[in-house]
């Protein structure tokens, strides 16, 4: 029996947070679902014969082009990273190393495999860190108790009376700003502060993997609050708990098996976009990617990753540019193309009230914290899509942006002023858009700026 949703559930549970898109939805349903077609192929030889069918989404941004990614990744618990293409042809990076992206999935999957693992051992960790802190506390570690023939037993009965007795305060929160002193480690390396460098981070978060291992650890003892002290024990803990090479071989195996990697601005690495860099720096990003895409083996931090079967999902707008300007290697290796439409003024309707993260429950949420009542009615609703895609044609299509831009607009002074509505019904009426948005509305330099 195969793991997992099926193609139409899939879509379902992007219809959650996505308006529209059907087209795109079914293509990356389909995707996802032959991932776990080809794992329930253990036994069968084809399986390692079946590669993933690589996607491109072509649509104006602000369309929902990263959120679907994104949301198919999360349904998967898949390790996901999302990059600019243009990064590669910027000034400064012709020829970076394009196997970066992988070596960023990896550290995405590594954290995601740690904080699970730390999950299942954060009670025994905490237990163990109190009892660590109660002996900094009373000032009495356990390494320093000997215990012999001649030991007076009512000693004993009164270091159990005071332990028990500071147990109590800890417990109940009234130690949290008394000061103890912890030996804590650090790992200092000189090099890295010598090429902390604006511009050069990349190159430092690569040195900082590759040296990261060989850097010695000094102990230095300080003195901080029980709060703090708490968190550093609880950590160090944890860290004596798990087993930090099952944490690597794991994330590896969630990258090679089900990781996705976005490219946006994909457009912009071919012939005829108007980067303003060379054509041979964007055909050479393109063949960077070429082999990653292909399947290669990539060197991480963490052992070495095959990218046979990482989903590649890349997007871009396209206006000049077209996919057949890409090298056709590269497009061999994209065979599924999608193309997203432009949002009209009922998708804007839908995406205020429909998706379970709509921007109009954000903000009643916001302002609720504080005591304001927020509402919306149908037609302040539709004047607020109104405007949206009023403001889309006239200037640049940024999609559903624009919508944060206006609501944020919108509500500027309530959210500043949030002790005069406290307690009081706030209601979003269309005559409450137009007298907050009037004078914005109709001064177009103020609009081409403001909205």
């Amino acid at each position: 029996m195969i793991e997992g949703l099926k193609p139409k559930e899939i879509v379902q549970k992007l219809d959650e947070f996505i308006i529209g898109q059907e087209d795109a939805k079914k293509s990356v349903a389909i995707a996802l679902r032959n991932r776990s077609r080809r794992h329930a192929l253990q036994d069968d030889p084809i399986q390692e014969e079946i590669y993933p069918k690589n996607i491109i989404m072509i649509g104006p941004t602000g369309v929902g082009k990263t959120e679907i990614a994104r949301r198919l990744a999360k349904i998967e618990n898949a390790p996901f990273i999302k990059v600019e293409a243009t990064k590669y042809t910027e000034v400064g990076y012709v020829g970076r190393d394009v196997e970066s992206m992988i070596r960023d999935l990896v550290y995405s999957a590594y954290k995601s495999v740690k904080q699970e693992q730390e999950e299942k051992i954060q009670e025994p960790s905490k237990t163990k860190a109190n009892e660590r802190l109660l002996d900094l506390v009373i000032g009495n570690s356990k390494s320093d108790k000997k215990t012999s023939e001649n030991d007076d037993t009512t000693i004993e009965e009164d270091e159990k009376m005071i332990r028990d007795l500071f147990r109590k305060k800890l417990e109940e929160g009234k130690l949290e700003e008394k000061e103890v002193e912890l030996t804590v480690s650090s790992r200092e390396n000189p090099v890295m502060q010598i090429m902390s460098v604006p511009g050069m981070e990349d190159m430092e978060n690569q040195m900082r993997e590759l040296l990261g291992d060989f850097m010695p650890n000094r102990n230095k003892n300080r003195k901080i609050k029980v709060a703090d002290a708490r968190k550093v024990l609880i950590q160090e803990e944890m860290d004596n708990m798990l087993d930090f090479e099952k944490i690597k071989a794991e994330a590896i195996r969630r990258v090679e098996n089900s990781g996705v990697v976005f490219i946006d601005e994909f457009d912009k690495i071919t012939s005829r976009s108007n980067t303003g860099s060379a054509d041979v720096s964007r055909e050479g990003v393109q063949r960077d990617i070429l082999p990653l895409v292909e399947g290669s083996m990539v060197n991480t931090r963490y052992g070495q990753v095959k990218t046979d079967h990482v989903l590649f999902i890349a997007a871009g707008a396209f206006h000049i540019a077209s996919v057949s300007d890409l090298i056709p290697e590269l497009q061999g290796r994209f065979p599924i193309r999608v193309e997203l439409k432009s949002l009209e003024k009922s998708d804007f309707v839908k995406i205020l009230t429909i998706p379970k993260n709509a921007l109009t429950r954000q903000y009643q949420a916001l302002l609720s914290t504080e005591g304001v009542n927020l509402s919306f009615t149908d037609d302040g609703i539709e004047r607020i899509a109104e405007i949206a895609f009023e403001m889309n044609t006239k200037n640049e299509n940024i999609g559903a942006r624009r919508l944060h831009t206006i609501m944020e607009k919108l509500l500027e002074d309530v959210s500043f002023n949030t002790d005069d509505y406290a307690g009081k019904d706030v209601i979003v009426t269309a005559d409450f858009v137009d007298a907050n948005l009037k004078n914005i509305i109709q001064n177009e330099d103020l609009t081409r700026y403001i909205l």
